[in-house]
């Protein structure tokens, strides 16, 4: 059951707190008469991808009763002869016409309002009409009510107005199942523009401010589902502008292309525009269109400039689009190898990703998580970002650079990541207080939130901090040198720690330092408590935030940063490529500043090798019985979850701390970072034991992989050298890797850390370019037999489409590792629970392959890269990039309860209330103004699992570079 929501109408003025009833799941029943199971009541909705010989079929079934079901078997007919091949997230069997599907075990139970999704592979000949009869567990289902199609007709994207004029937005929209259109809505991103309620849908608005801007629209129908768009970027000129479109533009040697030239605004008379080359590489030029005329009838209508080059040579020039009265439009074109047709695709993805109309980037050119805002993940809000789209962000421009030869950019990223993401000096003022000989006051880490705030205990022994001192002899400062993992970039929240700032309010207008998770392995995002890395007791309770998470006599007013390793370690890698292809080009000297940033960064980086409390690492049981280090010995040299500093904001009697993690995933590993960092001389870390350290991590993390790698191939979890957090004694028997014991989901357990396909492709592309580039044995090794089992569960159907594995199922434990005589790790299994099409895990998928099979050889390695790349181009290009509709049953859980101590009260920035009673939403009530929230309102009322189609920075920047690897080693 949920309440009644109502629209807020300013976005900083909230405060209305919005509750929710539980009621027990089970009740007592005390008289002579038997409870009666209410009968159950279903929706099915059944989807296909068809190839003409075959097809794939998703189902997700919705729990419309009320009521649990806690077990359940589908049945449903065909009416032809399709045969099933294959089934996941449920047990799939056929006798006849008739397909019966059982639950998975782990997927049987379906709260009230909830939904399940489960899918397989059929063949057939003839026709394959769609089944209409389904029912769950003997009870006829309805079908799932679709929503409504909406398309933003006008303006075209990309398009280009004049500050003050009328931009015409125009919709289509169609309902389904009988339905009919109430009204349609248009948006600038999350601001209502206006609403028109007859067909044609139209609206014209003269207000859009300067700068890029989001439209999308949303259409209602009468039976209570609504829907919106795909987004549409446009831009708004101070002025009349030439606009070009596309301003990436690849030309193949010895060919042509074109792109297009129109004005911003109606001119009173003729414009005529001239383009020319102004910089860059001669092998290009104008050969049509150099100069264009408009009028007043055609000014908006596009007329094509013609680029062509010459039959030798590679690199980018720029073209200079002017008229006189107008800003002038800019192109970037890019001669390329005759035969390197994905390089051409990573230029024109790249195009689209950096377009500012398309919604990547904030003003300050900070990559979001997504173009879309309504999403949750780890980042809660499509407008935060990540280190981790930082670190792709420089990934990215390092392959431009290496398909262009313009290293500006790849300069331009890091200094917009040390800018924004690296906190300054005055967001961590008080390093000089800290004191390495005691780094931290030890708190456990607990079992679930509702055990929070976990008490700090002075008595257990740390262990001092060996690399501290080093590191301020070689770079001279006592500040650390790392990104900070999670960042608010439009101020959403509205805490206003913008570098050098702390808890400047809502009014600040920059990006904001966040943090949410801080309780336990079992706090997933929705039970977590967004808080300022900056606490001055402003916002939250008395004590700030500070007292949700951590027991004390007294707190104070403090500052606090996390790293996410793997995105550090992903920058360094990006600096390695770039530093590679530059030379290569003759141009390392026009990066070699970067890149000594790139070794300072990795050299920072080694705090992720280190136990929590730099404690010993090996059989590590007891907070006060495990020994404190002594130096190195507390160095487990893998890359963990994460490191972490802070101290107090008061310079005048301030004190810090900095702690390591005992957790290391299987997933966060870079041994191409170590390799860089050990073996690479420009990257060679200034301190005395950094390039050492890294030597010693890339034969500890090699060694990491083949002690999790499965029977089947697939890589396991991981390890701790602290079980629970809390150094806790383990189950008897427990597998150890250097005495640190396996865990098979490390850090956090909903959902379970190891299950996710995406930790796989990402890790062992690492391991494949680090083969690729030395030919080492043991990686070559680990990557034979996870390339056979990853290629043994992928399917590309002839018409491009793909499946790969999803969701990872894991039984057993490895051996216990024996560096002269590994085992062979027989009672370690993973089995593939369901598969998927997303795009970007496929992206980092290929790139695997293409690294493995350029130094190993292997056909089907390649074969199956290119297949892979095709599919997603040829099947899910949109305007924005490349991407699949996803289905968010999980997004049930806006109503979950947050943990909050009875008593316990406080207020959001934006007046939102904290207290026992608060939920994910009630504390986020700028959701609630989201254009997409109507899918999720009719989704907690019962409705339809909501889908979504996103756009997320790290997919389309993988994708890219899955392009051009692919292009530079393959084509």
């Amino acid at each position: 059951m949920h309440p009644p929501r109502r629209r807020r109408t300013a976005r900083r003025l909230w405060t209305a707190v919005v509750a929710t009833l539980a009621l027990p799941l089970t009740m007592l029943s005390t008289g002579s008469t038997p409870a009666q199971a209410a009968a159950v009541q279903c929706g099915v909705d059944y989807k296909t991808n068809d190839w003409g010989s075959g097809f794939t079929a998703d189902l997700t079934i919705t729990n419309r009763g009320t009521d649990v079901i806690d077990g359940w078997t589908l049945t449903y007919g065909y009416a032809g002869n399709q045969r099933l091949s294959n089934g996941w997230n449920g047990t799939w069997s056929q006798s006849g016409q008739t397909v019966t599907v059982k639950d998975a075990g782990y997927n049987g139970r379906i709260p009230a309002g909830g939904a399940i999704t489960t899918g397989a592979q059929f063949t057939y000949s003839g026709s394959n009409a769609a089944p209409t009869n389904f029912a769950v567990n003997g009870a006829s289902c309805t079908g799932a009510h679709q929503p409504p199609i909406t398309v933003l007709t006008s303006p075209a994207a990309g398009a280009v107005y004049s500050q003050g004029d009328a931009v015409p937005l125009a919709a289509t929209a169609a309902a389904a199942d009988g339905a009919t259109i109430g009204k349609v809505e248009f948006y600038d991103d999350t601001t209502l523009l206006g609403t028109d309620t007859t067909a044609p849908y139209s609206l014209s608005v003269s207000s859009l401010t300067v700068g890029s801007h989001s439209l999308l629209a949303k259409a209602y129908d009468s039976l209570g589902a609504s829907a919106d768009s795909t987004p549409v970027g446009i831009t708004v000129a101070s002025g009349p502008a030439v606009v070009a479109a596309p301003t990436q533009l690849p030309v193949q040697q010895g060919k042509s292309a074109t792109y297009d030239v129109k004005l911003s605004t109606q001119p009173s008379g003729n414009v005529t525009v001239t383009t020319a080359r102004t910089s860059g590489n001669s092998g290009l030029s104008v050969t049509g269109g150099a100069s264009l005329t408009f009028t007043s009838s055609n000014w908006n209508t596009a007329q094509k400039v013609t680029i062509t080059a010459a039959a030798s040579g590679t690199g980018s020039a720029t073209f200079e689009s002017t008229a006189t009265g107008h800003a002038k439009a800019s192109v970037t074109a890019t001669q390329i190898a005759a035969t390197k047709a994905y390089d051409a695709r990573f230029l024109e993805l790249y195009g689209k990703i950096t377009n500012p109309a398309n919604g990547y980037f904030s003003p300050e050119g900070i990559p979001y998580h997504s173009v879309e805002t309504l999403i949750v993940e780890a980042p809660d809000h499509g407008h935060e970002t990540t280190s981790e789209a930082y670190s792709y962000l420089l990934w990215l421009q390092a392959m431009y650079g290496k398909v262009t030869g313009d290293w500006s950019k790849f300069n331009g990223a890091w200094e917009i990541m040390e800018k924004y993401m690296i906190p300054t000096h005055a967001d961590q003022p008080t390093n000089s207080f800290y004191n390495a000989s005691k780094p931290a006051t030890y708190a456990p880490e607990l079992d679930t939130p509702n055990e929070y705030p976990a008490k700090l205990d002075t008595a257990v022994p740390v262990g001092p901090d060996p690399i501290a001192a080093e590191l301020k002899s070689a770079y001279g400062t006592d500040d650390v040198y790392g990104m900070h993992w999670l960042q608010d970039v439009d101020n959403v929240y509205g805490y206003g720690n913008s570098p050098g700032k702390c808890e400047a309010g809502p009014a600040d207008t920059g990006p904001s330092y966040i943090n949410t998770f801080q309780r336990g392995a079992q706090e997933s995002v929705w039970e977590t408590v967004p808080q300022p890395t900056c606490d001055q007791f402003k916002y939250g309770g008395k004590n700030g935030y500070l007292d949700l998470f951590t027991g004390d006599a007294s707190y104070a007013k403090q500052w606090k940063f996390t790293n996410a390793p793997d995105a550090d370690a992903r920058a360094v890698q990006a600096a390695y490529w770039a530093d590679k292809w530059a030379d290569a080009q003759g141009k390392g000297g026009d990066i070699s500043a970067t890149v000594a940033k790139a070794a300072k960064m990795g050299d920072y980086l080694r705090y992720a090798m280190y136990d929590k409390y730099f404690k010993k690492v090996g059989n590590c049981v007891g907070p006060s019985t495990c020994p404190a280090g002594t130096g190195k010995d507390a160095s487990h040299y893998l890359l963990s979850w994460y490191y972490a500093w802070g101290g107090a904001t008061d310079t005048s009697a301030g004190w810090a701390w900095r702690i390591g993690s005992s957790h290391a995933h299987g997933g966060y590993q870079n041994p191409m970072a170590a390799y860089a960092l050990a073996s690479y001389a420009d990257l060679k870390p200034k301190s005395a034991t950094g390039q050492a350290d890294w030597a010693k991590s890339l034969e500890r993390q090699v060694e990491f992989y083949r002690w999790l790698q499965s029977s089947e191939g697939a890589i396991a979890g991981g390890a701790t050298n602290s079980w629970a957090g809390r150094y806790a004694t383990p189950p008897s028997g427990r597998s150890t890797f250097y005495g640190m014991y396996y865990d098979q989901q490390p850090v956090y357990h909903d959902p379970p850390s190891n299950q996710w396909f995406g930790f796989q492709a990402w890790s062992m592309e690492r391991v494949a370019e680090y083969y690729q580039q030395t030919g080492n044995a043991s990686a070559k090794a680990v990557l034979d037999k996870w390339v056979d089992w990853a290629l043994s569960e992928t399917t590309v159907n002839p018409d491009g489409t793909y499946r790969i594995p999803s969701t990872l199922q894991w039984s057993g434990q490895p051996d216990t590792w024996n560096a002269s005589s590994p085992g062979p790790n027989n009672g370690l299994h993973v089995t593939v629970a369901d598969y998927t099409d997303d795009v970007g895990v496929v992206a980092a998928y290929a790139k695997t392959l293409t690294y493995y099979a350029d130094r190993s050889g292997d056909t089907q390695a390649a074969t199956t890269a290119k297949a892979l790349l095709d599919g997603m181009w040829d099947n899910h290009q949109d305007a924005l990039g490349i991407a699949v509709p996803e289905n968010r049953a999980d997004y049930n859980r806006f109503d979950d309860a947050i943990y909050v101590p009875s008593g316990w009260t406080g207020t959001m920035p934006n007046g939102d209330a904290i207290s026992s009673s608060s939920t994910f939403d009630s504390i986020r009530s700028f959701y609630e103004d989201d254009p997409a929230w109507s899918k999720i309102e009719a989704y907690l009322a019962g409705g339809a699992v909501p889908s979504f189609t996103y756009h997320r920075f790290w997919a389309q920047a993988d994708i890219a570079l899955a392009m051009g690897s692919y292009a530079e080693l393959l084509e």
